[in-house]
């Protein structure tokens, strides 16, 4: 082959994956700015900071996984809350927190083995946490949908139309989960959005005043985390979750493709660059950084197994996040679209915890089991909290802490399953 042939064929790759990584990136695009709209954060620093995070766990991974990672749902009541209470700043330096908890976990692993994890947080423990996240955001939703704001404080939209325009963006993101065929499946909060948005039109409930406002490119609106060891100690216990969630997120890919990524890169590597990208993002604003599993479908039905394609759709949310434009459209997305999405997204999120516990197989009726899920769902749920002078620590925090003290002080039972 001439070497004008050889660069021509090399600039086609080229062109190819970086079209391939447009497409990965807009099979995230939904999940990625509905965590910022949902908490009042940015979503144009949320797609720089999922670019640079991916760009990030790519280099720490030596490019072997075929992974995007992005904004991540677990995190959402803590931002509303963290927000609400101490401010963006303040709720970023919780954030970062959050990061080095994925970072000491790493190097637990790169000590212990991965079966560490398994012992100090099983599935009795983080399955009824990931429920809580689920659970305890139900209000928010249906709030939302009803056309009030998050806490109900505030009707910001007549309820007969808002249900309808909320209820209907709920069930196009269904029928299109269960029905939807190739990419058209992977794409539910889109389509969802879509729907919501066009009736939220008819309605007239679409305010534009923002968007001739924006400019078309600017630098998106980064902010710097500010101390609050406050924010640290309600944000930091809710890693918990997720972080084992990378287990299973890292597993799935490699059924995808074929390949062991819990041994080459390694788990330890795999968390590592999560947990660094979680709190690079938290520094500049954006939302902690997690596996997108959208993502690992779209690979799963592609077939293309390319890790360089994900740095390629990195790129790509890097640049969309300097259109001013954008970010001031996704803005006027009104209240009730969002919130039918929230009811399926935050029953799904307890869903996954649900089945983290019945896959598992545990006795749930077994005093020690019994005692530790039980404990964990209503002390999150209920909102139990805990306060020593400055320090105070409730919900999805105090449950998480909670189960992990359980797990490691209860005496295992005596009594042999039958």
């Amino acid at each position: 082959m001439s070497l004008s042939n050889h660069s021509s064929t090399e600039y086609n790759f080229q062109t190819k994956d970086c079209f391939l990584g447009a497409q990965m990136l807009f099979v995230a695009f939904g999940a990625l700015v509905l965590v910022p709209l949902l908490t009042g954060l940015n979503p144009n620093v949320a797609l720089f900071t999922a670019g640079l995070g991916t760009i990030v766990f790519q280099i720490i991974t030596r490019g072997k996984v075929p992974v995007f990672l992005a904004s991540s749902f677990a995190f959402i009541a803590p931002i509303i809350y963290g927000v609400k209470t101490w401010g963006i700043p303040g709720t970023m330096c919780g954030l970062a927190a959050a990061g080095l908890v994925y970072i000491l976990l790493s190097l637990l692993v790169r000590w212990q083995g991965n079966e560490i994890i398994k012992r100090v947080l099983p599935p009795v423990v983080t399955g009824p946490v990931i429920m809580v996240i689920g659970l305890i955001l139900a209000p928010v939703a249906v709030h939302m949908t009803m056309g009030k704001t998050g806490d109900g404080a505030i009707v910001l939209f007549p309820q007969a139309n808002a249900m309808i325009i909320g209820l209907s963006a709920l069930g196009t993101t269904i029928l299109v989960s269960i029905l939807g065929k190739g990419l058209l499946r992977l794409i539910p909060i889109l389509c969802g959005i879509a729907v919501g948005y066009i009736l939220a039109l008819v309605f007239g409930y679409v305010d534009f005043s923002g968007i001739a406002k924006a400019a078309w490119f600017s630098v998106p609106d980064f902010v710097l985390p500010e101390w609050n060891l406050e924010a640290i100690f309600y944000i930091v216990p809710i890693a918990i979750a997720p972080a084992i969630e990378h287990f299973g997120d890292v597993v799935a890919i490699g059924g995808v493709t074929g390949k062991d990524y819990l041994k080459d890169p390694g788990i330890q590597n795999t968390m590592l660059g999560d947990g660094i990208a979680t709190s690079i993002a938290s520094f500049l604003g954006g939302p902690p950084n997690t596996t997108y599993s959208e993502v690992t479908g779209a690979v799963a039905l592609t077939k293309i197994y390319n890790p360089a394609i994900m740095t390629w759709a990195a790129i790509a949310a890097m640049l969309l996040a300097f259109v001013g434009k954008l970010g001031a459209i996704l803005q006027t997305i009104p209240t009730p679209v969002m919130g039918g999405i929230m009811l399926l997204l935050f029953g799904a999120i307890m869903v996954v915890g649900l089945n983290t516990l019945v896959r598992s197989g545990d006795d749930l009726l077994e005093a020690r089991n019994l005692s530790i899920v039980a404990l964990i769902l209503i002390f999150g749920i209920g909102g139990m909290s805990f306060s020593a002078g400055q320090f105070q620590i409730q919900g999805i925090g105090l449950a998480g802490i909670l189960g992990v003290t359980l797990n490691l002080v209860l005496p295992k039972s005596r009594v042999p399953a039958v």
